[in-house]
């Protein structure tokens, strides 16, 4: 048998040996014994050792574990050994691995408890037993007032726990780590401390013994007590404080009575009587006062306008526009206008009050408000030229800010000429042009090689070469020309022509500068005059400085003329 144990580990052994020399993975195959499972793993993986795991709060270390395959067999499938054997002498010897002990029966093994030696963790460290081996885990140290919970230091609540040493006349009050007594408030002649540390007031009259005599009845009172004489006395009496005598009780204060409803109580001694208030009467059949409808007693006869009952009374009071006299019953008339309740004007009317307002006003539809008439929108005709600016009660007409003042009937406005007034800011070398609702200041300057014959005109001085001759104007004239911005389009501007005219003269008309936007155009009106044409319509004010050319063919040569046009497109008229 020893030989058969002896050969079935070995053959689990040169196993493990032959996978790993061969480079595979340690892989047990299901149908090998757990035993044998064991020795094939051990074989084959060699000695390992485990890994250390450390945390945040504690440390593990595991014992090393290591097989020596020296000399050793290892039974397979059911051997008499639980972990090791080996053959000693042909006979099985058996034996544990690291961590367990072999058992008095010479084949099984037990789990040693390395947390039995003192050796074996650190002073600051917890052992912690496993199968086969140990773990140390760091201790936990919490502050004095202090315990652990799932590794957190909690506070320990020594007044909940009842774990404190204040006295009976001392509270326990918990504090971070500790707790403080704080005395009791202490209650004054007369008084207890109840459970809850309140005062209460002593019954010294209560089952205890009486401190009264006999004679005396005692009586409570907050923090004390008083003894009072017992007299015997008669319905509707009683003792007095200090027991010496008889006084009546009035049952109408002490709510003794049985006085019904609208009902009042008065007292008499020992007893009391009952009547009706006034305004009420008695009801012998349903024995109760009823109130008395004054108004429908004395009809007419009470108030000037309205009578209404109240109970045990009545209320004269007036239609709206009235108030109460003081009297109490007649009415007279209220001046409403004294509380300006109209925004304008206010008459008073016997009972009531009108309102109206001053011209250029209305009154709204609430009777009260005037609001301010809009002359501007709701005139049928014209009111102004230019503007109406609508103004409380009334309207005036307004002229543009600037180039304009008002005509004496103070509703159309006229252009101011700056130019002749002085309103204008043109400097001495420049000549003021007045145009609608405003000026320009215009500077005359001839180009080089000309010079200036009038306030309008520069005439060419020399021209080296016949081709300098023929391109370049002989004379230069400027003209200024306004036009309202609702003129009609096309509108003919400008003529150009000789003066004077012969027979077989031929010109062309053109604008060599100014007309990028195409608002204007020429036009030949016969062989000797051409046109300048606005055929675009201006939006708003503006100005334009156009040059037109003209030359003129006479006798086979041509003479160039050229016009510099200002162009002032101004606002509509007022």
């Amino acid at each position: 048998a020893a030989s058969l144990m002896s050969h079935d580990c070995c053959d689990c052994c040169s196993l493990g040996l032959q996978l790993r020399s061969e480079g595979h993975r340690c892989e047990a195959h299901q149908y090998l014994g757990f035993h044998c499972r064991r020795v094939f793993l051990t074989c084959c993986e060699g000695d390992e050792s485990r890994a250390v795991d450390h945390d945040d709060r504690h440390t593990v270390r595991e014992r090393p574990t290591s097989f020596d395959l020296t000399n050793t067999v290892l039974l397979s499938g059911n051997g008499p050994c639980e972990q090791h054997c080996t053959s000693v002498g042909g006979r099985p010897q058996c034996s544990c691995v690291p961590g367990f002990s072999l058992q008095a029966d010479g084949r099984t093994c037990e789990d040693i408890n390395e947390c039995s030696s003192a050796r074996a963790c650190q002073l600051s460290e917890r052992c912690v037993n496993t199968v086969g081996s140990f773990t140390c885990q760091r201790l936990i140290t919490c502050p004095p007032g202090h315990q652990i919970n799932n590794d957190i230091c909690e506070d320990i609540n020594e007044c909940v726990q009842q774990s404190h040493n204040c006295g009976p006349g001392f509270e326990c009050v918990n504090t971070e780590g500790s707790f403080r007594c704080n005395p009791k408030p202490r209650c004054p002649v007369g008084f207890s401390q109840d459970a809850q540390g309140s005062c209460t007031d002593i019954d010294e009259c209560g089952a205890g013994a009486q401190p009264c005599s006999l004679a005396f009845n005692c009586i409570n009172t907050v923090g004390s007590y008083m003894c009072q004489r017992k007299i015997i006395c008669s319905r509707g009496y009683h003792a007095s404080p200090d027991g010496a005598r008889c006084i009546d009780v009035d049952e109408c204060q002490g709510g003794l009575h049985r006085c019904g409803e609208g009902q009042l109580c008065h007292n008499l001694p020992g007893s009391y009587r009952c009547e009706c208030q006034t305004g009420y009467q008695y009801d012998s059949f349903r024995r109760t006062c009823v109130d008395v409808n004054e108004c429908w007693r004395y009809p007419g006869r009470l108030c000037a306008q309205t009578c209404e009952n109240t109970p045990g009374s009545y209320e004269c009071s007036c239609t709206s526009g009235f108030r109460l006299s003081g009297d109490g019953k007649n009415c007279e008339d209220v001046n409403e206008c004294l509380g300006n309740p109209c925004s304008q004007e206010c008459a008073n009317i016997y009972g009531s009050y009108q309102c109206y307002c001053r011209q250029g006003y209305y009154l709204r539809e609430d009777g009260n408000t005037c609001e301010d008439i809009n002359e501007c929108s709701q005139s049928i005709g014209q009111l102004c030229t230019y503007k109406c600016v609508n103004v409380p009660g009334s309207y005036r007409c307004a002229c543009p800010e600037y180039g304009y003042t008002m005509s004496p009937n103070g509703r159309s406005c006229r252009d101011i000429d700056e130019c002749t007034t002085g309103a204008h800011n043109c400097s001495l070398a420049e000549t003021c042009y007045n145009i609608q609702g405003g000026h320009r200041c215009l500077s005359l300057s001839c180009p080089p090689n000309y010079r200036k014959v009038s306030d309008t005109r520069c005439e060419r001085i020399s021209c080296p070469n016949y081709l300098d001759c023929q391109n370049t104007p002989l004379r230069i004239t400027y003209y200024y020309l306004s036009f309202q911005s609702n003129i009609v389009i096309p509108a003919q501007i400008f003529r150009i022509g000789p003066s004077p005219a012969y027979s077989g003269d031929n010109v062309i008309v053109s604008i060599t500068q100014g007309n990028e936007e195409n608002y204007f155009s020429t036009r030949k009106l016969n062989a000797y005059t051409g046109a300048v044409y606005l055929h675009r319509q201006v939006e708003g004010p503006r100005d334009f400085f156009i040059n037109v050319e003209m030359k003129l063919w006479r006798q086979g040569t041509f003479t160039t003329f050229q016009a510099r046009i200002y162009v002032f497109i101004t606002g509509n008229p007022l």
